[in-house]
């Protein structure tokens, strides 16, 4: 198996040790849609599960041990890239949080920070909060004129919850390998949707990929696999494969990858 070498000065770029004579790179990138990852990312794949197995910065509650509490498995993805110096290696995501955060050592950061502290999230979340509480004791108070109240105090909270949710959509903005940015909103309204689902853009196939734009390197290879139990459904195996999503990120890859040589989208059966 390939190993770690010395520390590189990208903190989350994990070089190869040693020859990858044996293995033949792709010509084209492959689709990240295909269920066979390609080869190359295998050793990438298993240095990443080594890690996971043995790491004691922080503990999450995969449902693999004796571990109380919730069970919350978790989609894990790496990207084999090129960098600027020549280096062949990998890139490692996410998706969503882990361990209740969004950095980690050896994972690229997100692409929009939900929980950083003083974020603008943070405070629309506790306003929202504010509203719903303020509610509830007026709903409480049956009185013609609290009907008034509670009416009006509802759209003032929807309108509230969408301008917080364009917001928020207004911070992810998605590059390809030329360096052309579209937003979030703008890539879903292009692909026929009204808006975009919630949680996209947290997989790891954009997160990976955004770094490797944002710092030059050039994709190689992709590989997605879920790690733990699945407690909502048995499509989800521990240390299985899985193509990219399609519902959040098929139109956001369409746009990252549209600079990018692709091999055609496999025929799925």
């Amino acid at each position: 198996m390939l190993t770690p070498s010395h520390p590189t000065v990208n903190p989350f770029f994990t070089p190869f040790e040693g020859s990858i004579a044996d293995y033949s790179l792709p010509d084209k990138f492959p689709s990240p849609f295909n269920y066979i990852p390609h080869p190359l990312s295998l050793p990438a794949v298993e240095m990443l599960q080594l890690h996971l197995e043995t790491q004691q910065d922080w503990q999450h509650n995969f449902g693999l041990s004796d571990e109380a509490g919730s069970v919350i498995g978790k989609m894990f993805g790496v990207l084999v890239v090129r960098t600027e110096r020549n280096e062949i290696g990998y890139l490692a995501a996410f998706s969503g949080k882990l361990a209740g955060g969004n950095h980690h050592a050896r994972f690229v950061p997100p692409i929009f920070d939900g929980i950083a502290k003083g974020g603008f999230l943070n405070a629309g979340m506790i306003a929202l909060s504010r509203m719903n509480s303020e509610i509830r004791m007026r709903e409480d108070q049956k009185s013609e004129s609290h009907e008034t109240q509670v009416r009006n105090l509802k759209v003032l909270r929807r309108n509230h919850s969408v301008s917080l949710q364009n917001e928020i959509f207004d911070q992810y903005r998605f590059l390809n390998q030329t360096g052309e940015e579209c937003s979030l909103r703008k890539i879903f309204v292009d692909a026929s949707y009204k808006n975009p689902p919630a949680g996209a853009g947290e997989c790891a196939a954009p997160k990976l990929l955004q770094y490797a734009f944002r710092h030059n390197m050039k994709p190689i290879a992709m590989a997605e696999f879920w790690w733990g139990l699945s407690p909502k459904s048995d499509f989800w195996k521990h240390g299985h494969f899985y193509p990219a999503c399609r519902e959040k990120c098929a139109p956001i890859l369409e746009h990252m990858l549209s600079a990018t040589e692709t091999y055609a989208e496999p025929t799925l059966s």
